[in-house]
C-alpha cells in the first residue's frame, strides 16, 4: 500500500514538475485547410470559395531563451525593415533581431526538430516577417509603462520551437520502411512530428513540385498563424485564453483574433513577397469558412515600404486600413465526413500553377472570361446544394438520417431507388445535384490546366477520382486548391469512410487520418509533445 502511494506521488510530482517547465510558454496551434472550391478563382473578388479547416495542426511555442534580462542585448528598430538573422546548425537556427542604428541584439532562437537536414535556404521568412510585425504592433500600441515591461520580456530573448502534425507531410516512405499498410491506421501508429521528407528532385519545373514533400494543407499559413498567434499571446498584446481547441467561441467578430489575421496575412503575404488570396490564413485564424479575399491595397503600405520607413507607422496603417474581406459561417452537411487521400507524388508548388493560369489569362482574356464564368457558376451551385442539404438535415432530420444510412451503402446511380417519400426523394435529389456540380467544377478545371500548360487535374488523379466516385457513400471527389499533385479529397455519407480508404489504398494511395474540424487558431494548455509522456506517467501501475 505504502509503495502504491509513493509512486502515485512521484507520477503526481513528475506531471506537475513537467507542466511547471513549460508554465512559461505559450502555445499556439492553428489547422490545416482544404478548399473544397474556388480554386483560382478565389484570388479575385468577389468570388468565394468553401474551405474547411482540419485536425491537422500547426504549433508554435515561444518561450524565454534566457531566465533573466541579459544586459545591452535589445534595442528596437523603429525604421523598416529590422534585419533579423538565423544562422543555421542541423535543425536549430540562432540568431537575433538587429537594431539598425545601435547594432544592438534581441537573441532569437528558432528550432524547427522535424528538418532531418538543411534546406536550400536555412532562413525561414514566414518566422522573420512575425517577428518583426508582432513586435512593431506592440511597440505601436504600448503606452510608457508597458514599453518598459515589454523591453524587459524581450530582453529575455526569444525561443521559438515550430511542428506541424505529420498529415502536412508525405511519409510513406517511413511506412514502407516499417513494412506498414497504406492506410490511416498505419500514419496515426507513427511517433508524432517525424522528421520531414524531401522530394528527391527539387527542381522539377513540369509538375510544379515542392522542395519538402507535402499533402497540400496549407503548412506555411497555418506555421504563420501559430507564430503570430503564439507571439502576441506571449508579449501580452492579445489574450487568447478563452480560444482552444476544447471550447472555441463563435470568434467572427473577436478583436483579439482580428489582428492575429491581420498580421498573419501580412506576414505571409511579405514572406511569398506577394498578396495572395489569403483564404490559407483566415481558416487558420477562423476555421471552416465561405470566404471572398480582402482587397489587396489593404497591404500597400508594407509592399512599398523601404528603408528608412517606420515600422510602426507601416503596420498601424495596414491595422487601419480596409479589411473588406467576407466570412460566412460554412461546414460540412451532418453525416458527412472529409477523406484525404495522398498518392504518393510529392505535392505541388501553387505559385508556379497561379502563374502560369495568369499568363493563359492575359494571353486568352476572352476564352479564359468564359471558363471562369462556367466555373463560378458550378462552384456557386455546389455551394447552394451543400447549404440545402444542411437545412434539410434541420427540417427533415428523420428521412435525412435514413436516406443517409441507405446511401452510405450504395453508389449514385441507386440512390433514388432507396428514397422513400418526397422528403427523402428531395435529399437524394439535392446529393446528387452536388455531385453533377463537381463533376462541372473538375471539368472546368481540367480545361483551365490544359490552355494553361499545367497539371491542375493529371491524368493520374483523373483516373483515381473516377475511381473514387465509383465508390459505395461517396458523395464528391476532387483536387483542392490549384489541383495539381496534391492529397485528393472525397466527401463521403454515412459510415463508408473506411470503404473510401481502402478503397484508395487499392490503387497505391495513402487515406490520411485527416477530417474536418471547424475551429480555427487557438492556444493549447503545452507542449504538444509531452501529451504522450503525461498520460503515460498518470496511468502508471506496478504489477
Amino acid at each position: 500500500m505504502v509503495m502504491y502511494l509513493c509512486v502515485g506521488l512521484l507520477c503526481t510530482v513528475l506531471i506537475v514538475f513537467l507542466k511547471l517547465m513549460f508554465v512559461c510558454n505559450r502555445v499556439a496551434s492553428a489547422p490545416g485547410k482544404v478548399l473544397m472550391t474556388g480554386g483560382y478563382l478565389v484570388l479575385e473578388r468577389p468570388n468565394a470559395g468553401l474551405v474547411l479547416s482540419t485536425n491537422a495542426r500547426f504549433y508554435a511555442i515561444v518561450k524565454p531563451f534566457y531566465d533573466d534580462e541579459k544586459a545591452n542585448c535589445w534595442a528596437w528598430s523603429v525604421y523598416y525593415q529590422a534585419t533579423v538573422k538565423f544562422s543555421c546548425f542541423s535543425r536549430c537556427w540562432a540568431g537575433g533581431i538587429l537594431d539598425a542604428f545601435s547594432r544592438s541584439w534581441m537573441d532569437v532562437k528558432l528550432t524547427a526538430p522535424q528538418l532531418s537536414r538543411e534546406t536550400i535556404d536555412a532562413r525561414n521568412p514566414f518566422v522573420e516577417q512575425a517577428l518583426q510585425y508582432v513586435i512593431a504592433t506592440a511597440y505601436a500600441r504600448a503606452d510608457k509603462d508597458k514599453k518598459d515591461s515589454l523591453e524587459k520580456l524581450l530582453k529575455q530573448g526569444l525561443d521559438i520551437t515550430i511542428m506541424g502534425a505529420n498529415e502536412f507531410y508525405s511519409y510513406r516512405d517511413q511506412l514502407e520502411a516499417r513494412g506498414l499498410p497504406l492506410a490511416p491506421e498505419s500514419l496515426a501508429a507513427l511517433p508524432p512530428f517525424l522528421s520531414i521528407t524531401f522530394n528527391a528532385d527539387n527542381s522539377n519545373v513540369t509538375n510544379c513540385k515542392p522542395e519538402v514533400a507535402k499533402t497540400g494543407l496549407g503548412s506555411s499559413a497555418a506555421m504563420t498563424t501559430a507564430v503570430v498567434a503564439a507571439l502576441l499571446h506571449y508579449l501580452g498584446i492579445v489574450n487568447l485564453s478563452g480560444v482552444n481547441s476544447a471550447h472555441h467561441k463563435e470568434t467572427r467578430s473577436n478583436k483579439d483574433l482580428d489582428l492575429v489575421h491581420m498580421l498573419a496575412q501580412t506576414s505571409h503575404c511579405m514572406a511569398q513577397g506577394k498578396v495572395g488570396s489569403g483564404f490559407d490564413v483566415s481558416c487558420a485564424v477562423y476555421g471552416s469558412q465561405r470566404y471572398i479575399r480582402f482587397s489587396p491595397e489593404v497591404l500597400s503600405s508594407a509592399q512599398i515600404a523601404g528603408i528608412g520607413s517606420l515600422l510602426q507607422e507601416v503596420i498601424i496603417d495596414v491595422i487601419d486600413g480596409k479589411w473588406n474581406h467576407e466570412i460566412t459561417k460554412f461546414s460540412l452537411p451532418p453525416r458527412m465526413t472529409l477523406v484525404l487521400g495522398e498518392p504518393g507524388s510529392g505535392g505541388s508548388s501553387t505559385p508556379s500553377m497561379v502563374g502560369a493560369v495568369k499568363k493563359w489569362q492575359k494571353s486568352e482574356p476572352e476564352k479564359s472570361l468564359y471558363t471562369w464564368t462556367k466555373l463560378s457558376e458550378a462552384n456557386v451551385l455546389l455551394e447552394k446544394q451543400l447549404n440545402k442539404l444542411s437545412e434539410l438535415a434541420e427540417q427533415k432530420h428523420e428521412a435525412y438520417e435514413s436516406i443517409i444510412d441507405r446511401c452510405s451503402m450504395q453508389k449514385s446511380e441507386k440512390w433514388l431507388e432507396h428514397a422513400i417519400g418526397p422528403s427523402e426523394q428531395a435529399v437524394v435529389e439535392a446529393l446528387l445535384a452536388a455531385r453533377n456540380a463537381m463533376l462541372d467544377i473538375r471539368s472546368h478545371m481540367r480545361h483551365m490546366g490544359e490552355a494553361a500548360g499545367v497539371p491542375i487535374e493529371p491524368d493520374t488523379q483523373t483516373r483515381l477520382l473516377d475511381a473514387t466516385l465509383d465508390t459505395e457513400g461517396v458523395l464528391l471527389a476532387g483536387i483542392p486548391g490549384a489541383g495539381g499533385f496534391d492529397a485528393v479529397f472525397a466527401i463521403t455519407l454515412g459510415d463508408s469512410t473506411s470503404k473510401v480508404a481502402e478503397s484508395l489504398s487499392l490503387h497505391n494511395v495513402l487515406a490520411l487520418p485527416v477530417r474536418e474540424d471547424p475551429h480555427g487558431v487557438c492556444l493549447e494548455d503545452g507542449d504538444p509533445r509531452l501529451q504522450d509522456i503525461t498520460v503515460g506517467v498518470s496511468s502508471a501501475t506496478i504489477n
